[in-house]
C-alpha cells in the first residue's frame, strides 16, 4: 500500500496545527507537503508537485488563501489536485467564494477533530476518484 500514497499539500499559517495535520495525515498513508504562505505554495507548484489534494486555510498573512486558490486556477497550476479549504471562517459567503473558486469541500476547524478532518478529506478524494471514472 506504501505506493498508493496520496499527496495532500497544506497550506496553514499555524504552526502547531501544521504539524499535528502533517503527522495525523502522515499516519494516515498520505505523503504531507506544508507550508505556511501562500507565495511558497505558488512557487513549489509552478516547480511542477503535483498533490492530489491542496488543503488550503483562508486567514494568512500575506496572500490569503481565496488569493491563492484563484491564483492556481488563474495559472492553470495542478489542475488535477482536489481542493479543500480547512478554516475557521464559516460565513456563508466564505463558503459561497471558496465554491465559486472550484473547491471540492469546506471543513470548519472549529467543529472537527483531526480525526474527523483526515476522514471527510479521504471522503472528498473517495466521492471525485469515483465521479473520475464514471466520465
Amino acid at each position: 500500500m506504501e505506493g498508493n500514497k496520496k499527496k495532500i499539500l497544506i497550506v496553514d499559517d499555524d504552526g502547531f496545527l501544521l504539524d499535528m495535520y502533517a503527522f495525523k495525515f502522515s499516519q494516515n498513508n498520505f505523503e504531507v507537503y506544508t507550508f505556511m504562505e501562500g507565495e511558497a505554495v505558488l512557487a513549489k507548484l509552478k516547480e511542477g508537485i503535483n498533490p492530489d489534494i491542496i488543503l488550503m486555510d483562508i486567514t494568512m498573512p500575506g496572500m490569503d488563501g481565496f488569493e491563492v486558490l484563484e491564483n492556481i486556477n488563474n495559472n492553470n497550476l495542478s489542475p488535477n489536485s482536489i481542493k479543500i479549504i480547512l478554516s475557521n471562517k464559516s460565513q456563508q459567503a466564505d463558503i459561497d467564494r471558496g465554491n465559486k473558486l472550484g473547491v471540492a469541500g469546506y471543513i470548519i476547524k472549529a467543529n472537527s477533530t483531526p480525526t474527523e478532518v483526515i476522514n471527510e478529506v479521504a471522503e472528498i478524494l473517495e466521492k471525485n476518484s469515483l465521479l473520475k471514472k464514471d466520465k
